[in-house]
């Protein structure tokens, strides 16, 4: 394993090695795939947050949704 990240092939054959160290230390292993990042395992972390407080604030809501976007688009550049 180099520095947290691992082949695919490397975390099949030795997998609950790097389950073990991941909850004994808490740092996560990326697992790679042709040297590109695939996955991450990481510890399991329950929020104490409820779900809708993690949204809340960002919904934007329109009270005209028809009237014309006076913001320049990106797209007509």
């Amino acid at each position: 394993m180099e520095g947290n990240q691992v082949s695919k092939s490397e975390f099949k054959a030795r997998a609950l090695e790097f389950f073990r160290h991941v909850e004994a230390s808490g740092e996560s292993v990326i697992v790679t795939d042709h040297g590109k990042p695939a996955l991450e395992v990481r510890p399991y972390r329950r929020s104490e947050r409820h779900p809708l407080d993690v949204l809340r604030g960002s919904v934007v809501r329109y009270s005209d949704p028809m009237a014309p976007v006076d913001v320049p688009w990106e797209a007509a550049r």
